[in-house]
């Protein structure tokens, strides 16, 4: 089976499970109180009185997942301490298109307004491409409020607006995890060194990993089983526009798939989804070659100038498409959560959804427990 049926049948199997957890989500009202975001990010640092040593939950980590569950578990009245390699934001040319399923979450963990204010724009679905025909494919929102739609976005601009409501309720501090600190079989919390170098000990009865798709603790929690069927090539295009607004545009095309969303309100990103995992070199000039007489040529004519363009402007970027089973193990008082548990191939866009969902699902589970301390529950 060829890379693009794979992927299709994702995308085609994931609007059937967007429909299912907005089915769910109508059953499901909540009613969220709304705090405001706290200035608290200073030249890569964040800083919080709200911290003192009686840590409960130390979170590895302050992407996406890391960010929601760290603001999530402080409003519920738990001391939290999250540390994160780099509190520079971030920038990468996946995590960028956010499901509504995904905005949802968002909504019932009193984060929506994240993706306010960072040019963010809606999704309301996809548009198929094939052999010069195209098809629009509309989530189906028609029972929801106007505001429920995907977001896409810079991924960076998100991840910091989400640190600043964590840190406003938690400790986030810039350090390197380097292990768990395990004693008879049980995590009791983790050795990392701060940003000037000194090696510290924090202690906490809950350790969560949320360290990403190139997570470091991943090895001691789970037997990770690591695919690369394809990469990816990123480009942005700019002051161009996608023939359909405000939809995802996928073209199914030779040797694989192509999509195009807007990231603002100016701007395009374009992913090339090359299979295998060996790439043309960007440096001696075969990958542009590569994007002008091979892909170029399947692009619809209305975003054709805008690409080639953006293939001679040189700000070609690469990545490599993991997919990951979650393969846990049981070890008290440590958990994995988002991309450091499991991957599903990027072009499916559900891999935010999935972190939020399980960081709602993390929440619902410990919310009923008075303390962590007991290793029975």
């Amino acid at each position: 089976m060829m890379i693009y049926e794979y992927v299709v049948g994702a995308i085609i199997a994931s609007f059937f499970w967007v429909f299912l957890l907005l089915t769910y989500s109508i059953q499901k009202k909540e009613t969220i109180g709304k705090i405001e975001c706290g200035k608290s990010f200073e030249d890569g640092e964040y800083k919080s009185g709200l911290f003192n040593k009686n840590t409960d939950v130390i979170i590895v980590g302050a992407g996406l997942a890391g960010s929601a569950l760290a603001y999530s578990l402080a409003k519920d009245g738990r001391q939290v301490h999250v540390i994160e390699r780099d509190l520079t934001q971030p920038d990468r040319i996946v995590g960028e298109v956010l499901q509504p399923g995904g905005y949802l979450k968002l909504t019932e963990l009193d984060l929506a307004d994240c993706v306010d204010e960072i040019d963010a724009q809606r999704v309301l679905g996809y548009a198929l491409y094939k052999d010069g025909e195209s098809i629009k494919l509309p989530y189906p929102l028609e029972n929801f409020p106007s505001d429920v739609a995907g977001r896409s976005f810079h991924y960076g601009r998100l991840v910091q607006r989400m640190r600043e409501k964590a840190a406003s309720l938690s400790k986030l501090e810039q350090g390197t995890v380097t292990s768990l600190l395990q004693e008879k079989g049980a995590t009791k919390g983790v050795h990392y060194r701060t940003r000037t170098g000194r090696e510290m000990t924090a202690y906490a009865p809950l350790t969560v990993a949320c360290d990403g798709s190139f997570s470091k603790l991943r090895l001691s929690l789970s037997e990770p089983k690591v695919d690369v069927p394809s990469s990816f090539v990123g480009l942005i295009l700019e002051n161009s526009q996608l023939p359909f607004p405000n939809y995802a545009h996928v073209i199914i095309a030779e040797p694989s798939l192509i999509l195009f969303y807007p990231i603002s309100s100016t701007e395009i990103r374009c992913l090339v989804d090359i299979p295998g995992r060996k790439v043309p070199s960007i440096s001696n000039g075969e990958m542009a070659n590569y994007l002008k007489t091979v892909v170029a040529p399947q692009i619809p004519s209305t975003l054709c100038k805008s690409f080639i363009s953006a293939v001679e402007k040189g700000s070609i970027r690469t990545m490599p498409n993991s997919c990951m089973p979650a393969t846990p193990f049981r070890i008290p008082g440590a958990l994995l959560l988002g991309d450091a548990l499991n991957m599903r191939h990027p072009f499916t866009g559900g891999g935010m959804t999935v972190a939020l969902s399980d960081v709602v699902l993390l929440r619902h589970l410990l919310k009923p427990l008075d303390h962590l301390n007991d290793s029975h529950y």
